[in-house]
């Protein structure tokens, strides 16, 4: 049984992680801490987990005793995990970071996009980025994983296929995304407010989102130095979810749906849906399911990948979790091979 601690168990991904490991049958919550919350039972903050988890409590962070685990998920806003990773990781701790601290390769564009110097930079140079798709032997030996964030996962798995094939420009490539509220987390906020996001929509990050970097770094490492990608984020009146409409221009004729349908056929996680469908964030909700269909509209010289994820799952706990089982030689599906929510 592996034992496990979760840094910033209070919030909504930390809430997901507790839900997913919770049918886990090779991992063990020992450790769930909260500086607001601790001393109280988790299932008075997470009814829904009554059953599951009775008699666990929120506890102060505490690197002894987190030291005492196996591994440990960073649920915490960014700048929390690289303070503690480097102590943890010379225990023998396997570390999986859902916040940004280990996503980005160079210190110097960490430190340009969230505005502080990184204080682990030995260790960021040994972290391996999360994306199970595309790093998936790196994960299986690493004693860091930078989990992706939500916007990157959707774009990255959408583009893949096509850059890998070297079929479409990758100068021009446009990335136009939709994200439901919880994306900002569970602390109070004035944009997340139901009277200030219902029956309204906008785009927010236009100037530059710190999503931007991370997915251009990934782009980079399949296409190579010549990518463009133009990345519009906006905040739509739902809870969960990703939607991510992807446009590129073509460089020859090929058959789309075949190239995707063949680069995926092994993906337990990315489903291509037939020629001519269109994927609803519905359809993912609760799952760890990134679901896809290619396009050609009319035949012309754009071709439109359509990527759907619930961001709390493929997007954030639930890829934790698929990097939890490569690290620790699991079957990759463990704990997340339950069918999405609906309606």
């Amino acid at each position: 049984m592996i034992k496990v601690g979760i840094v910033g168990g209070s919030g909504y991904t930390g809430a997901e992680l507790l839900r997913l490991l919770a049918r886990h049958p090779y991992a063990r919550v020992e450790h769930l801490t909260s500086r607001k919350e601790a001393g109280k039972p988790v299932t008075e903050m997470f009814p829904q987990l009554r059953g599951f988890f009775d008699g666990l409590e929120f506890t102060a962070p505490d690197i002894a005793a987190l030291a005492g685990c196996d591994a440990v998920f960073f649920a915490t806003p960014h700048s929390t995990a690289m303070q503690m990773a480097p102590e943890l990781v010379s225990r023998g701790v396997r570390v999986v970071d859902l916040s940004a601290d280990f996503r980005l390769r160079d210190a110097a564009v960490y430190k340009q996009w969230y505005g502080h110097a990184h204080a682990c930079p030995d260790l960021l140079e040994a972290a391996v980025y999360g994306l199970p798709e595309i790093k998936r032997e790196h994960i299986r030996r690493a004693s860091v994983v930078g989990n992706p964030g939500c916007y990157p996962t959707a774009v990255q798995l959408g583009f893949l296929p096509l850059l890998e094939a070297r079929a479409v420009d990758a100068e021009s490539l446009i990335a136009d995304c939709k994200s439901g509220v919880s994306g900002a987390g569970r602390e109070l906020k004035l944009g997340s407010l139901f009277a200030e996001a219902t029956d309204s929509f906008k785009a927010y990050g236009v100037a530059g989102h710190r999503h931007l970097p991370e997915i251009e770094q990934g782009l980079v490492g399949i296409a190579g130095p010549a990518v463009s990608l133009t990345f519009t984020p906006h905040l739509v009146p739902m809870v969960r979810g990703i939607h991510a409409t992807l446009y590129a221009r073509v460089k020859g004729d090929l058959d789309y749906q075949a190239l995707f349908e063949a680069r995926y056929r092994d993906e337990p996680f990315v489903d291509v849906m037939p020629a001519g469908a269109a994927p609803d964030t519905r359809s993912v909700r609760a799952s760890n399911t990134c679901r896809i269909a290619v396009h050609r509209p009319m035949g012309r010289d754009t071709v439109v990948v359509l990527a759907v994820i619930d961001n709390l799952v493929k997007g954030a706990a639930g890829q934790a979790v698929q990097n939890f089982n490569l690290m620790f030689g699991f079957d990759e599906v463990t704990a997340l091979d339950q069918p999405p929510v609906w309606p």
